[in-house]
C-alpha cells in the first residue's frame, strides 16, 4: 500500500500556510453567465475545499482590460458585483479550512470573435499574431502594454483586499504573457522582443507592478509552460542553460512560486535527467514549484493537437507523484479533472479509499457539481 503522507505535509511560504500539498488546478469552466460568478460557482469551490484541497487556484479570471476576455461566460475580476461575489467565494473556502488564489488572465490573441465586453475588439498581441507567421490580430503599442500592466496590478491589489491568500498570473498556453515569451508570436524590435531574456520584459513588468501593489509578503504564483495551445511541440528553452536564462528575470521581478504546466507530469524535461519541468525550475531557481499534468488519471487532458475538449479518463496510480514529492523534486501537485469528478479527491487519497474515486467523463463539464 502506498504511503501518501508526503502529500499531506503542511507547506509554508511567508504568509501562505497550506495544510497539505494538493492544489486545485485552474480550469476554465464557462459557467459564469454575464461573466459574474454565482452561487453555483461558490459551491463548486467550497466543496473542493471541504474535500481536503490545500490550495484552490480559480479558473482564469479576466483582468480589467477591454480585450482581456477570450471566451463566453468566464468570470471577470473587476466590477463591484464581481468582486463582492469573489469575496463571498474566498470566505466560503476559508470557512472549510482551505486557501484560495485567483488566476489573473488576459487571453491576448486567443480572444474569440464577439466576446464581451467589447465584441468587435481584436485580440491584443505582441506582434499581431496568434500563431507564427499569420498577422491577423492587433499589435500592442507601449501605451497598451502599460495599460495591461496596470490592470494586472489592480487585480492583484483587489485579490489582497478581498482576503485571497495568493494570486496567480496566467503566463502559459499561448495566452498574452506567453505570446510575449514565445519567439513565434513575438517579433517585436523594441525592448519587449528579441532575445529570450528580452521577451520576458512584459512579464517582469507585470509581476513587478503586482508586487508593488500587494507588498512583499503576499504570494505571487506564475503559471508558465513550454507548450502552447497553438503548438504542443513549442519550447521556450531547449536546455537547462536556456531555462536558467528565462527564469532569472522572473525570479528577480518577484515570483514566489512557479506553476510549471505540462500535459504529463511524469515526463522528463531534458535528456539525461528524470526531472520534470517543475523539478528543473526548482533546481535552477531554488523557488517552490507546482507540478501539474494528468495527475491521477489514465489519459492526458488534450492528447492530440486540434482536440479542444478534455478527454475521458479512468483513475490512475499516483505512486510516481508521491515518490517525486518525497524526493523534493517539487513542492506541490495540481489536480485538475480528477477534482471535477471527485470534489473529495484529496480526502479519498488521505483515507486510502481509492476504490471510491470516480472516472472523469466530459459530461461532467456541463455543470458545476
Amino acid at each position: 500500500m502506498t504511503d501518501y503522507t508526503s502529500l499531506f505535509k503542511p507547506f509554508e511560504l511567508g504568509n501562505l500556510r497550506l495544510s497539505n500539498r494538493i492544489v486545485m488546478a485552474p480550469m476554465t469552466r464557462n459557467h459564469s453567465p454575464g461573466n459574474i460568478p454565482n452561487s453555483a460557482t461558490l459551491e463548486y469551490y467550497r466543496r473542493r475545499a471541504a474535500g481536503g484541497v490545500g490550495l484552490i487556484i480559480t479558473e482564469g479570471t479576466c483582468i480589467n482590460h477591454i480585450a482581456a476576455s477570450g471566451y463566453a461566460d468566464v468570470p471577470f475580476f473587476y466590477g463591484d458585483e464581481n468582486l463582492a461575489r469573489w469575496r463571498q467565494i474566498a470566505d466560503a473556502v476559508h470557512k472549510e479550512g482551505g486557501k484560495i488564489a485567483p488566476q489573473l488572465w488576459h487571453c491576448g490573441g486567443m480572444r474569440g470573435s464577439g466576446t464581451l465586453p467589447a465584441g468587435d475588439i481584436k485580440g491584443y498581441t505582441p506582434s499581431g499574431m496568434n500563431v507564427p507567421g499569420k498577422v491577423n490580430r492587433y499589435a500592442m503599442t507601449k501605451v497598451d502594454i502599460d495599460d495591461v500592466v496596470l490592470a494586472y496590478a489592480e487585480g492583484a491589489r483587489q485579490a489582497k483586499i478581498l482576503g485571497f491568500d495568493a494570486v496567480e498570473v496566467h503566463g502559459a498556453h499561448g495566452y498574452l504573457i506567453d505570446q510575449f515569451f514565445w519567439e513565434g508570436t513575438n517579433q517585436r524590435e523594441d525592448a519587449y522582443g528579441g532575445s529570450l531574456v528580452d521577451r520576458t520584459r512584459f512579464a517582469t513588468e507585470v509581476i513587478s507592478a503586482m508586487r508593488d501593489a500587494v507588498g512583499s509578503n503576499f504570494t505571487i504564483i506564475l503559471r508558465w509552460s513550454q507548450w502552447k495551445s497553438q503548438d504542443f511541440s513549442a519550447r521556450l528553452a531547449d536546455t537547462p542553460k536556456k531555462l536558467a536564462e528565462f527564469l532569472e528575470p522572473l525570479v528577480s521581478s518577484g515570483v514566489d512560486i512557479f506553476h510549471c504546466s505540462t500535459r504529463r507530469f511524469w515526463e522528463a524535461e531534458f535528456k539525461d535527467s528524470d526531472l520534470n519541468l517543475a523539478g528543473w525550475t526548482k533546481k535552477i531557481t531554488g523557488k517552490p514549484t507546482i507540478a501539474v499534468g494528468s495527475v491521477g488519471l489514465s489519459e492526458e487532458f488534450i492528447p492530440k493537437p486540434g482536440e479542444t475538449e478534455f478527454r475521458d479518463a479512468e483513475p490512475a496510480s499516483i505512486e510516481n507523484l508521491v515518490e517525486r514529492i518525497e524526493m523534493n523534486e517539487f513542492d506541490l501537485a495540481a489536480v485538475g479533472r480528477a477534482l471535477i469528478a471527485n470534489p473529495d479527491w484529496a480526502d479519498l487519497i488521505r483515507s486510502d479509499n481509492l476504490d471510491r474515486i470516480r472516472a472523469f467523463n466530459k459530461d461532467m463539464l456541463n455543470s458545476l457539481d
